[in-house]
């Protein structure tokens, strides 16, 4: 029987007999929230897709993706859901509990929303303290490094990147171009908060300064489109996107599953070398 990696498609009784191996389970975690106007809101779908081709390339098991993420200065679109901080902190720490108790450590966090990051790095860090587990995170869009950048978007790197552009729109062209709405595609425009330039929705620049002020996605844009020009995307931009995102994730899985979460100075025997 071919193996299975979601774990949603498994019965108990077939991840008990996984827990003899040196497992690792993947918790990825995405947002219902607004991507310009021609993208579809659920992007915990890319997040969903993405793990699985990840724990299929490594051999670990990706755990039900969390749809719902931390993204307050969204709350002024409808279709959204946003959790509170609170509420997420306790979601993370339930999740990564709910493996925990059956001994199961190696854990790796897959963020699909940069805003979660640092609500994760939060309650990861308590739950090593409380329970002596270090969980490791990629925040997979962020992985994504300059050089891939350039190459694929060359001059235009910096124009395309934001939220209503890339990644995003070239993710959804490769892994679900029906859904997309390529009518409504169009740059984005930011618009001026306190007479001043607005630095995206943590604040404004002021004589070239950033300073700290809390504005939402329609305060920016009346599409919610935080800089990122989604004329430039395209499906083969995304499909290079992916591969990059599942072979690195896939490659630290795979170094990870020879270490050790309760000692983070013990070196595998395939140590890495940096780059």
């Amino acid at each position: 029987m071919r193996s299975k990696h979601a774990l949603k498609d498994m019965t108990f009784a077939e991840f008990r007999e996984r827990l003899s191996e040196d497992l690792v389970v993947l918790l990825p975690f995405g947002s219902q929230e607004e991507q310009g106007p021609h993208a579809p809101m659920g992007d915990f779908m890319l997040t969903e897709a993405i793990a699985l081709r990840v724990a299929e390339a490594s051999g670990a098991v990706a755990a039900p993706t969390i749809p719902f993420g931390y993204a307050d200065f969204f709350r002024t679109v409808p279709g959204g859901v946003q959790l509170r901080a609170s509420t997420f902190t306790a979601l993370v720490e339930d999740m990564v509990g709910a493996f925990l108790d059956h001994r199961v450590e190696r854990l790796v966090i897959l963020n699909g929303h940069t805003t979660n990051a640092s609500l994760i790095d939060q309650t990861v860090r308590r739950i090593r303290r409380e329970r002596g587990v270090a969980v490791a995170s990629i925040n997979i869009w962020q992985s994504i490094p300059d050089a891939l950048w350039k190459k694929l978007h060359g001059s235009e790197a910096a124009r395309a990147r934001g939220h209503g552009g890339d990644p995003i729109t070239s993710v959804y062209m490769h892994l679900f171009p029906n859904l997309l709405r390529p009518d409504l595609i169009r740059p984005s425009v930011r618009s001026r908060a306190l007479g001043l330039p607005t630095g995206g929705v943590a604040g404004v620049q002021f004589e070239g300064i950033p300073v700290q002020l809390p504005l939402d996605a329609t305060e920016i844009n009346a599409d919610g489109m935080l800089g990122g020009d989604a004329t430039l995307a395209s499906a083969e931009i995304g499909r290079e996107i992916v591969d990059h995102i599942v072979g690195f994730a896939a490659r630290f899985v795979e170094h990870f599953q020879h270490c050790d979460p309760r000692d983070v100075t013990f070196s595998p025997a395939r140590e890495v070398e940096p780059s």
